[in-house]
């Protein structure tokens, strides 16, 4: 009997002991007032950017139905990829009508908002030989510029909120071997950054990511 006390004695410590240590163990690993607060405009920051998708995605619903626009939730933030024939006539970089049909509609959405656009112009691999420009590079930029300047122009989005990038064919999303990855690969992004307002710590990154699953 008294061996018996002394193994229940022994086990209800070690219970005690391992419920004391679980406890540090939540206190150690509770969140500061700063990441909480890192937490919580994480949580704004995408729900606002949801909702701006959500309207997207009834503005555009035709063009995604027909695979013109896709829209996506990413590590960057919103973005919204509208496939260049859409946009712009093969080596041209002037935004033709029905262009710029698209981008009224996403400007509707986004000119209310207050985050910053990024816009990036992307081809295929296939070189230039019959234009002006010198090579792909110089194309995807002009044509990042031309919606950036009809943003602004046309649309009134402050230029102070927009950005112009050209990579070329050197960001690919699928493989140049058929004419339907070329298809793919030639394209605009427009990209509703996620804000860096917030003071974040290093984990804020990581956090996006787990909303964003």
């Amino acid at each position: 009997m008294e061996k018996s006390m002394k193994k229940f004695s022994f086990y209800f410590l070690a219970a005690v002991m391992m419920m004391v240590l679980a406890g540090c163990a939540i206190g150690v690993h509770k969140r500061s007032p700063q990441d909480v607060q890192t937490i919580k405009s994480l949580s704004q920051q995408l729900e606002d950017l949801r909702r701006a998708k959500s309207r997207l995605e009834s503005q555009l619903q035709k063009e995604i139905a027909q695979g013109d626009v896709s829209i996506t939730m990413g590590k960057r933030g919103l973005v919204v990829t509208v496939v260049a024939e859409v946009l712009f006539d093969s080596g041209k970089a002037k935004i033709k009508p029905q262009g710029q049909t698209v981008l009224n509609k996403v400007a509707n959405v986004l000119g209310p908002m207050s985050d910053d656009i990024a816009i990036e112009g992307h081809t295929d691999n296939v070189p230039i030989k019959f234009s002006r420009w010198k090579s792909n590079w110089e194309l995807s930029t002009q044509r990042a510029l031309n919606v950036v300047h009809y943003f602004e122009d046309d649309k009134g989005i402050r230029p102070q909120r927009m950005s112009a990038t050209g990579y070329g064919p050197y960001h690919p999303v699928t493989s140049n071997d058929t004419p339907e990855g070329k298809l793919m690969n030639r394209r605009v992004e427009i990209i509703v950054l996620r804000s860096s307002r917030s003071n974040a710590s290093n984990a804020s990154a990581d956090d996006y990511d787990e909303f964003i699953k």
